[in-house]
C-alpha cells in the first residue's frame, strides 16, 4: 500500500443519509449513490442517442404524444443508468474486494471494509438486476437484447485491469451501450450513425477514465493492477488530446450521417470547447485535480444534450 497521503472521494455523510436508516448506508456507498458522476456518465450516451434519434425521426414538437414519448424514454434511461451503474459497482467490488483493501482510495468501500458481506452484496445485486429487467421490458424488444449483451462487458470489466493496461477501453465498451440502446428504443433499429456515436463515446471514456485512473498510480503499481494511466505516463496529455479529437470527429460523423440540424452542431462545438479546457487543465500529479476534471466530464454531456434536445424540438 502506498505510504503517501490517502486520497479518497468516498463521502462520510451525504444529504440522503438524513432520510435513510443507518443500516442502509453501506448499500448506498456500494451503489455509489454518494458519487453520482458515474451514473451521469452512463446516462449521457443514451440521452444523446434518444434525442438525436428524435431529431432524425422528425418529431413534431406540437405533437404532445411524440415529445412525451421521448421524455418517457429519457426518464427510463435515467432510472436505468442509476440502477445499472449501481449493479456494475457491486460486480466490480465483488471482483476487487482484496485489491480494494490495498488501495487507499478504495479501502473504505463496504465490502473491503467489512461493512457488508458478499452474501448481502449478491442479494442486493439480484434486486438491482430485477429492477433493470423491468425497465428494459418497458421498451422495444431490441433494447432487451442490447442490454443483455452489455451485461457480458459489465461482468468482464473488473477482470481487464488484471490482464491488460487497457481496462479503460473495456469500460468504454461497457459504459456506452446507451448510445446504441437509445436509438433502438426510438427507432427499433441501430443505424450507422449510432455506431459512430458509440465509437466517439468509447474514445471519450478512455480519456476521462485515464484522468481518473491517475489518482491510483502508486497503489496500482504496488498491487499489480494495470491501467492506461500507467501505460501513458507523462504522455497522458497529448494522448488524451488525440482521444478527444477522435471522439469529436466520430460524433460529427454521427451528426452528418443522421442529417442533424444546426442546434445539434452548435451543441457539439460547445461540448468540444469543454474538452479543450479539460485537456489544457490536466495535471496527472494532482489527484484532487484529476478527480475534479473527471467530474467535469459530465458537463460535456449536458452541453451537447441541450443542443440535441433543442434540435429535436425545433
Amino acid at each position: 500500500m502506498s505510504t503517501g497521503k490517502p486520497h479518497t472521494d468516498i463521502q462520510s455523510s451525504t444529504w440522503f443519509d438524513a432520510f435513510l436508516p443507518v443500516s442502509a448506508r453501506p448499500y448506498t456507498r456500494l451503489a455509489r449513490l454518494d458519487r453520482p458522476i458515474g451514473a451521469w456518465l452512463l446516462f449521457i450516451p443514451g440521452l444523446w442517442s434518444i434525442w438525436l434519434a428524435g431529431g432524425v425521426n422528425q418529431i413534431d414538437s406540437s405533437n404532445e404524444a411524440s415529445v412525451l414519448s421521448l421524455v418517457w424514454l429519457t426518464f427510463l434511461f435515467f432510472l436505468g443508468a442509476i440502477v445499472m451503474r449501481a449493479a456494475g459497482c457491486v460486480v466490480n467490488d465483488l471482483w476487487d474486494e482484496d485489491l480494494d483493501k490495498q488501495v487507499s482510495r478504495t479501502a473504505g468501500r463496504p465490502l473491503a471494509s467489512g461493512a457488508l458481506t458478499r452474501r448481502q452484496a449478491f442479494i442486493f445485486l439480484a434486486g438491482l438486476l430485477l429492477i433493470g429487467l423491468v425497465i428494459v421490458l418497458l421498451m422495444k424488444a431490441i433494447v432487451f437484447w442490447l442490454a443483455l449483451l452489455s451485461l457480458v462487458f459489465v461482468g468482464l470489466y473488473p477482470l481487464a485491469k488484471r490482464v491488460t493496461h487497457w481496462p479503460q477501453a473495456m469500460l468504454g465498451l461497457t459504459f456506452n451501450f446507451g448510445a446504441l440502446m437509445g436509438v433502438a428504443a426510438v427507432l427499433g433499429t441501430v443505424p450507422l450513425w449510432a455506431l459512430m456515436l458509440y465509437g466517439g463515446c468509447f474514445l471519450w471514456t478512455i480519456g476521462y477514465d485515464t484522468i481518473y485512473a491517475h489518482q491510483d498510480r502508486e497503489d496500482d503499481i504496488s498491487v499489480g493492477v494495470k491501467s492506461t494511466a500507467l501505460l501513458f505516463g507523462e504522455k497522458t496529455k497529448p494522448i488524451i488530446r488525440a482521444l478527444y479529437l477522435g471522439a469529436v470527429i466520430a460524433w460529427g460523423l454521427a451528426l452528418w450521417l443522421a442529417g442533424a440540424g444546426a442546434f445539434a452542431w452548435i451543441g457539439l462545438v460547445a461540448a468540444a470547447g469543454t474538452l479543450v479546457w479539460q485537456v489544457r487543465s490536466v495535471n496527472i500529479h494532482a489527484p484532487d485535480k484529476c478527480l475534479m476534471l473527471f467530474k467535469f466530464s459530465a458537463w460535456t454531456g449536458w452541453v451537447w444534450a441541450i443542443g440535441l434536445v433543442i434540435d429535436a424540438l425545433v
